[in-house]
Parts: structure tokens; C-alpha cells; sequence
């Protein structure tokens, strides 16, 4: 008696998209929605570039519609959690002073790197007809803008500044009350975590977003557009690279004691995602878990990752404005002088904050100009490129977000150094626990 040959099924094409790794599905995306964006602008093919532009859209509405309760939940239960945590304010103050430093050493580069190259000279670019952003960014508009007149409104307009201000002061509420606020800090903990797996689910979409963020910037764009503005943008991209992989690098060599490339090997996820999603705050979750599976205490990490998708920005908020500041100035013949470019570096230090960890750095470069006194109307120059330069600036924003926590976390010997030294796992695979949750 025979038996019949048992039936082997071979897996299915979303289950081999699923088993490969995450890098690789981001790259293919890349790769696809820059061959889809030339056909479409080469062939002037209407429809699929809209759908291009409308794919790219929907997936940066889907990463912002999770931006107010995350960041508020993230900061608060970060806060709160900070009871737990030995030496918490030291800690605290570290941290921010390795912001600083960072910062102070971005815009360095970027102003070196301006003077050196001279981005607006030569470029013959018309100012006619351009206006000033509606927005602007002067000193007052951020210190006011801080407080929020209507906690509502704050959420609906996802201003992130004053949401981090109100998640501020609710978790030292939630401290100074104790055991009575036990219940509004699980709440906190409960909507972080729904948020976040529902976002992790927007995560996997990564991929398809990236063709279409990619695609629409070819189909839109293309290579033209770039030609005025080559200096600028080589300087960006080479300044940024500087940054993102010889200054953290040589900091965590010998500021940490650390593997340079133990660290790349790690946070390469959360950099390739932010590079596509042009969001810090979109990206928190994958921050965080990188930061965490790099060595770092969650709690710890629960509280230096949400507030550096917020705060630290050295792409954006330091050589940015610095090197577009010195491009407005050429375009428009105004020379500067060396006390407009100290007030370059203080800007780009104490308003770092203003750029918020969402998609774009205008606010940013409307503070820079209004501080610098150049004419605001040169923002309308920069608008145009703005994606294209946006990528890299937030690659390097989160690559910071995660090295200045675990060179404070190596500096005061809290750093698992066996994690560090050995980073596992495909971070797609589940979404990242709640730090106080993995604590209890």
C-alpha cells in the first residue's frame, strides 16, 4: 500500500518579502521609486506620478498622525520615569551638555564649509516676486510660541514645542504627586504603547513609502532643478557625512571607548529611515529601540531619545542654517561679518528646539535670517529643494539622537558594552516595549 507524497508548498511572496531584512526592502524601495520617478518625468506620465506624489504623501500623514500622542506619552512616562533612574539629574545635564557640544561642533563645519565654498555666489538666481514665509521664526514668535493658549489647539496644529512643554510639566507633576498619580502615568503608558505598535504597523510600510517619497521628488524635480543650487546642496550632503560619520565616529572613540563601527551597525535603521521619512519624531520608536539594543538602560533611553527627536538636531538646526544663511547673504550681496556668524552659532544651539523633530527646518532658517537681519524672502529660494536637502539633515539629526546617549551612558559606565560590541536582531520583526513596562 502506498501513501502519497506529502505536498510541500513553497512560501509565499508576501512571506519572502517578510524574511527580507529591512535594510534591503528600504534600498529596493529607493532603487525602484527613483527608476519609476525618471519614467515618469521623462515620459511625462501624468498619472503615475500622482500616484507617486499621493503613496510619498499618505505615508508621511500616516508617520504625523501619530506625532502629538507619542511625543506627549513619550515624555511623560520619560519624566516620570526618571524617580527610577540612580543619579538621574547628572544624567539629565549630560546629556544636554553633549548636545551642546555636538551642536557647537555641527555648526562649525557648517559655517566652514560656507565660507570655504561660497553656495550663493555665481548661482544668478532671481529674488523677484518672492515673499517671506507667513510663519516666521523670530525670537519672540519661539518664546511665546513655547506656552500654548489652548492645550487643544496645541494637538490639532501639532505643535510639537508646546506639546513637549505640557508633557514637561504633567510628568513633574505626576513626580511631585506620587502613588495619587499612579493612574494618569499608566494611561500615559497604555497610549504610548497603542501608539506605538500602530505606528510600528506604518513603519513596515517604509519601503512603499520610500518609492514614493523618492519617486515624487524625480518626477517633480529631476536633476535640473538642482544645477543653481549644486554648491549648497554638495555642502549639505558632504557637511552632514562629516558629521554623521567622522565626528560621532572619532567621539565615540575617544570620548566613549567605543567601536565606531559596532555603532553603524546598529542605529543603521533608524538613520535609513529617517533619511526616507524626513522625520525624527516619526522615526522615535526605531530610535529607541536601536539606542536600547546598542547598550543603553531603557530607562534611560526612555527619557534622552524622545527629548533628542525634539531637541537635537544637528543637521537641521545647526549646519543647515549656517550654510543657508551664508548662501542667502551671497544671493542678496550682503556681506557678514564675524559677530553674524557667532550669532549663526547661537542660534543654532539655543534655538535648536524650534525645529521640533518634524519634517523641514524653515522655522529654523526663518529664526537664523530674522536674527541675522537678511531678507526672510530667500527662504522662498530654498523652498524647492527642501526634500531633497531635508533626507540627509535627518539622517544626521537621528544618528545624534542615538550616540550622545550612549556616549553619556559609557562615560558613567551604565553602557552594556556586550550589547554594544554585538547588536542583534531585524528590528522589524515586533514592535518596542514600553521601558517602564519592561521595568515592572
Amino acid at each position: 500500500m502506498s501513501t502519497a507524497p506529502e505536498a510541500t508548498s513553497s512560501p509565499s511572496v508576501l512571506a519572502r518579502i517578510r524574511k527580507t531584512p529591512f535594510w534591503v526592502q528600504i534600498v529596493a524601495g529607493l532603487v525602484l521609486g527613483v527608476g519609476l520617478g525618471y519614467v515618469a518625468r521623462a515620459g511625462d506620465v501624468s498619472w503615475l506620478a500622482t500616484t507617486l506624489e499621493t503613496v510619498g504623501k499618505t505615508f508621511v500623514q500616516l508617520l504625523k498622525l501619530a506625532v502629538p500622542p507619542l511625543v506627549f506619552t513619550a515624555i511623560v512616562v520619560s519624566v516620570a520615569n526618571l524617580r527610577n533612574v540612580t543619579n538621574a539629574a547628572r544624567l539629565a545635564v549630560r546629556t544636554l551638555l553633549w548636545f551642546l557640544i555636538t551642536s557647537l561642533i555641527a555648526v562649525a563645519i557648517g559655517l566652514g564649509l560656507g565660507l570655504l565654498t561660497d553656495p550663493g555666489k555665481g548661482t544668478n538666481l532671481s529674488t523677484e516676486g518672492l515673499k517671506a514665509p507667513k510663519g516666521g521664526g523670530t525670537w519672540v514668535d519661539f518664546l511665546t510660541g513655547i506656552f500654548p493658549t489652548n492645550i487643544v489647539t496645541a494637538f490639532t496644529e501639532v505643535n510639537v514645542l508646546q506639546i513637549v512643554f505640557m508633557a514637561v510639566v504633567v510628568g513633574a507633576a505626576v513626580i511631585k504627586l506620587g502613588t495619587k498619580a499612579e493612574p494618569v502615568l499608566k494611561l500615559s503608558e497604555s497610549v504610548l504603547e497603542l501608539t506605538q505598535t500602530a505606528l510600528w504597523w506604518v513603519i513596515r510600510l517604509s519601503p512603499l513609502g520610500t518609492l514614493g517619497l523618492i519617486g515624487k521628488s524625480v518626477a517633480k524635480y529631476g536633476w535640473d532643478l538642482l544645477k543653481p543650487f549644486a554648491t549648497l546642496t554638495a555642502d549639505i550632503y558632504v557637511g552632514c557625512a562629516l558629521v554623521l560619520f567622522v565626528v560621532y565616529s572619532l567621539l565615540l572613540k575617544f570620548a566613549g571607548g567605543l567601536n565606531p563601527l559596532n555603532f553603524y551597525r546598529g542605529a543603521w535603521p533608524a538613520i535609513q529611515l529617517a533619511f526616507v521619512s524626513r522625520s525624527s519624531v516619526g522615526t522615535l520608536p526605531v530610535t529607541r529601540r536601536v539606542t536600547e539594543r546598542l547598550g543603553v538602560p531603557s530607562e534611560y533611553a526612555s527619557f534622552a531619545v524622545p527629548f533628542g527627536a525634539t531637541t537635537k538636531m544637528d543637521g537641521c538646526a545647526a549646519i543647515y542654517p549656517s550654510i543657508a544663511a551664508i548662501f542667502v547673504a551671497q544671493v542678496y550681496n550682503i556681506d557678514l561679518g564675524i559677530k553674524d556668524y557667532i550669532l549663526i552659532a547661537f542660534v543654532s544651539v539655543i534655538g535648536s528646539a524650534a525645529t521640533a523633530g518634524l519634517t523641514g527646518a524653515i522655522v529654523m532658517l526663518t529664526l537664523t535670517l530674522s536674527t541675522l537681519g537678511l531678507p526672510l524672502e530667500g527662504v522662498g529660494l530654498l523652498l524647492a529643494i527642501d526634500p531633497i536637502l531635508d533626507m540627509m539633515r535627518t539622517a544626521t539629526n537621528v544618528a545624534g539622537q542615538v550616540v550622545t546617549p550612549i556616549i553619556v551612558a559609557a562615560r558613567e559606565g551604565i553602557l552594556d558594552r556586550e550589547a554594544y560590541n554585538s547588536p542583534k536582531g531585524d528590528l522589524i520583526d515586533e514592535p518596542a516595549t514600553i521601558p517602564a513596562a519592561a521595568a515592572a
